[in-house]
């Protein structure tokens, strides 16, 4: 089979390479996914680069979610050969989704929500589940409150832009340009600041009628960051999301604790699958229900793969990007 492999450290463009390898078997726990759509995201850029904490050890495909059919199972696993799943991918292993096939664990693989094309299904578990974990889980968002999200053009963004809509929030997009600020407009954000026109803690402020925002949801990190975190509300979360600038937050304690407000960490693992199986439920009601969907706005042929991972790598990316065979 073809398959995408990483064999030293560097960009996208430069350490990827196109390799024939043998159909991979799946182990205890494991099942065998042909794959008929990959998600692309930022993880997988900071794996070709080995900046990215759960990056494989040796040459590796990478690739964390995909979709496809079943085709093998481990000798402990009952799934039925030809069922269409979405997974998290055993890409900790060496075997990603940009592969013509890869394993996954069977309990991070899941039933495709109905509405859901295998496109759209590829990029949306991992993205939509940390939204889930952190607007839900960890903000306990209501209805009505003020959301900001940072790089809400994103993966990540798209997701929780998405989602926030769903749950009844208000919606602030935070981009870096007018393109970025459109485009979330067409998810159904209520409004967008551009961080780039500087000044956008007093913003935020001024949108909300000096009240400030209630949940601010950060898969970036760095500056921006920092200072949307000083225009939390009374009560006021801050979701440590990711680190896509590079760096994490740095959140002054002492202003969490004059203004009432939390520094609240959010992790997508070591949930369990029952814990997994109510969110990818709710999730599926959203979707089923018409008010959830994810955008995929580029689709990637297998060959294009270096280039279109090098685009996410220099920032030119709006949306999402799923790889197809």
């Amino acid at each position: 089979m073809r398959a995408w492999r990483v064999d030293r450290q560097g960009e996208p463009s430069e350490v990827l390479s196109l390799t024939d390898m043998p159909v991979p078997e799946p182990g205890p726990g494991q099942i065998r996914v042909r794959m008929t759509a990959a998600g692309i995201g930022l993880p997988d850029v900071l794996m070709c680069r080995h900046t990215y904490p759960l990056t494989p050890s040796g040459p590796f495909t990478p690739g964390q979610e995909g979709t496809g059919v079943v085709s093998a199972v481990g000798p402990d696993v009952d799934m039925a050969l030809g069922t269409k799943v979405m997974s998290t991918t055993s890409f900790m292993e060496g075997s990603g989704s940009f592969a013509e096939e890869f394993l996954a664990p069977a309990r991070s693989s899941f039933t495709v929500p109905s509405g859901l094309s295998d496109i759209d299904a590829a990029g949306f578990w991992i993205p939509h589940l940390t939204a889930w974990i952190g607007l839900v889980d960890r903000a306990r968002l209501e209805p009505n409150q003020r959301l900001a999200v940072i790089g809400a053009a994103g993966g990540s963004g798209i997701a929780a832009v998405q989602l926030g809509r769903a749950l009844g929030a208000r919606v602030i997009a935070i981009v870096s340009d007018e393109a970025r600020a459109e485009f979330c407009r067409g998810l159904g954000a209520d409004e967008t600041i551009n961080h780039r026109d500087g000044d956008l803690a007093s913003r935020l402020r001024r949108m909300t009628g000096g009240l400030g925002v209630d949940v601010v949801y950060d898969p970036a990190g760095g500056p921006v960051a920092e200072e949307a975190a000083t225009a939390l509300a009374r009560y006021g979360r801050f979701l440590a999301v990711g680190f896509a600038s590079g760096a994490w937050a740095r959140i002054n304690t002492v202003n969490l604790v004059v203004t009432n407000t939390s520094l609240v960490g959010v992790y997508a693992g070591d949930y369990s699958r029952d814990e997994l199986d109510a969110i990818h439920s709710e999730l599926s009601d959203l979707v089923s229900s018409g008010r959830l969907q994810n955008t995929v706005t580029t689709r990637v042929p297998f060959g294009d793969l270096p280039s279109a991972l090098q685009r996410l790598a220099d920032r030119s990316v709006i949306g999402k990007m799923v790889m197809v065979p």
